[in-house]
């Protein structure tokens, strides 16, 4: 159980978050708010458990700090005029079905579950009420970031942030990398996940304060990648000091034992270092639909599970086995979720199968997909994946619309890391605060430029801003 240490962490985080933007712009307090707590805060179960509400913790502490906080002082329309919502039909569309869809997940779901002897409950108005809560918590970085992060200079700021947090935590991971994975369990007095699956040839995965290794090497790939954009595109950090940052970011990502986000590092670094910001945009936008089509190709069973699984047996018989079981369990939670297939089960743990003695659950899900799918339907799924893919597609349109020296580079090897990111929830539940902060600054500058384009005002100037960073 979480030691006292865990929950004064939790509570005096909105003392920090407040001292953050009293010292710092709102843009670079906003993310370093979020990524600071994202890193060091403890995971749940070290939450803030309130009557009718989901439970407060690292995920949605430092957003909801930050949002009150910036109410306060800029009002509803912050500092430079603008919203939260997105600006396009489309991206309000999304929002207003990912916000308020469970209100329609509830009303499909009034009758309980039984499985043999097991029941689980009827949804309500009460459930309703607090998963609506609990999808504007989630969605909460992104509306800042849309709010706050609508600069090029927030972008860079951002690619900075990645760096210097990866080079920090590089730190702990070495020390679990010698000792495993105990600095949670040291400091606040219990370990997150399953020790077995920090345990990989014949090493150990770092784990630190997040939830898994795998969550770790992907921060850790982000920033490696984040290091070499900088390299590359940043004049003042064109010089060997970043050049070995980067190289050594990827160092410690091959020391943390995670095949899939080495793989994504194989893959994303030469892009960066090599494409043009439109051929690294549409790669991006390939790789977000790729996300999005594979639960439909999954359904229609057209998806090669058997080549994969030969695939992966030929690099690891280890890996080939986690595969499938994740590929039996993915078959097995689909066909329970098309049950249902509009809203979803909804809460209760109503999408997983159950032991009809014990009551345990018998399936596992691992990808965020699947799980989106279950809980809230294809109507939820499309909605949140859509909100992730969406800047991606204004990006491109901006990028092939405008001239080349208009538009902010640092856009690029955002993009990409945000399509991988949204490809890793296929295999991972890796969707972080992180991801959305992301996904809501690209979408507020996609939609800066085109009101710069179109000359609507709207403060447009800060769409080209980024030059005055360099």
């Amino acid at each position: 159980m979480p030691n006292p240490l865990a929950y004064l962490m939790l509570a005096i985080w909105p003392v920090v978050t407040i001292a953050l933007f009293r010292r710092l712009p709102a843009e670079r307090a906003l993310i370093a708010a979020l990524m600071v707590g994202y890193l060091f805060l403890p995971e749940p179960p070290a939450a803030f458990d309130l009557p009718l509400m989901p439970p407060l913790n690292k995920h949605n502490i430092p957003a909801l700090s930050a949002s009150a906080f910036c109410l306060w002082k800029y009002g509803p329309q912050g500092p430079g005029g603008s919203t939260m919502l997105p600006g396009s039909l489309l991206g309000k569309l999304l929002l207003a079905a990912f916000i308020f869809s469970p209100i329609f997940t509830a009303l499909g779901n009034t009758e309980p579950v039984v499985w043999g002897s097991i029941g689980l409950p009827a949804l309500g108005i009460k459930d309703a009420l607090a998963l609506i809560v609990q999808q504007f918590l989630l969605i909460l970085p992104f509306l800042l970031a849309r709010q706050y992060l609508t600069s090029g200079g927030a972008q860079r700021y951002f690619l900075l942030a990645l760096m210097i947090g990866g080079l920090v935590y590089s730190l702990p991971m070495l020390i679990e990398m010698r000792l495993s994975p105990q600095l949670n369990n040291w400091i606040y007095g219990y370990y997150q996940h399953l020790f077995g699956q920090s345990i990989r040839d014949g090493g150990y995965r770092p784990v630190v304060f997040l939830y898994h290794g795998l969550w770790v090497a992907f921060f850790v790939f982000t920033s490696a990648v984040a290091a070499f954009a900088l390299w590359r595109l940043d004049a003042r950090m064109h010089n060997f000091k970043i050049l070995g940052a980067a190289l050594y970011l990827t160092a410690i990502l091959v020391l943390s034992r995670s095949l899939g986000a080495l793989i994504f590092a194989v893959a994303l670094i030469p892009m960066v270092l090599l494409f043009t910001r439109q051929m690294q945009i549409k790669v991006a936008i390939l790789i977000g639909l790729l996300a999005i089509g594979y639960p439909i190709l999954k359904g229609a069973h057209l998806v090669p599970e058997e080549r994969i699984l030969a695939a992966a047996a030929s690099v690891s018989q280890e890996r080939a086995y986690s595969l499938e079981f994740r590929f039996d369990n993915e078959n097995t939670l689909l066909e329970r979720a098309y049950e249902k297939p509009v809203f979803g089960w909804g809460s209760w743990g109503r999408n997983h199968i159950l032991d009809p003695i014990s009551g345990f659950i018998l399936t596992v899900t691992d990808g965020r997909w699947i799980i989106l799918i279950g809980i809230y339907g294809w109507v939820g799924f499309l909605a949140e994946f859509g909100l992730l893919v969406l800047p991606l597609v204004l990006l491109w349109r901006e990028a092939v619309l405008a001239k080349e020296d208009e538009i902010s580079p640092f856009i690029a090897p955002l993009s990409l890391m945000l399509a991988i990111n949204v490809f890793d929830m296929i295999p991972n539940a890796t969707l972080t605060p992180l991801t959305w902060l992301l996904a809501g600054a690209l979408t507020g500058y996609a939609e800066q430029l085109k009101a710069a384009r179109l000359g609507r005002g709207l403060d447009a100037g800060k769409a080209l801003s980024w030059r005055s960073v360099m």
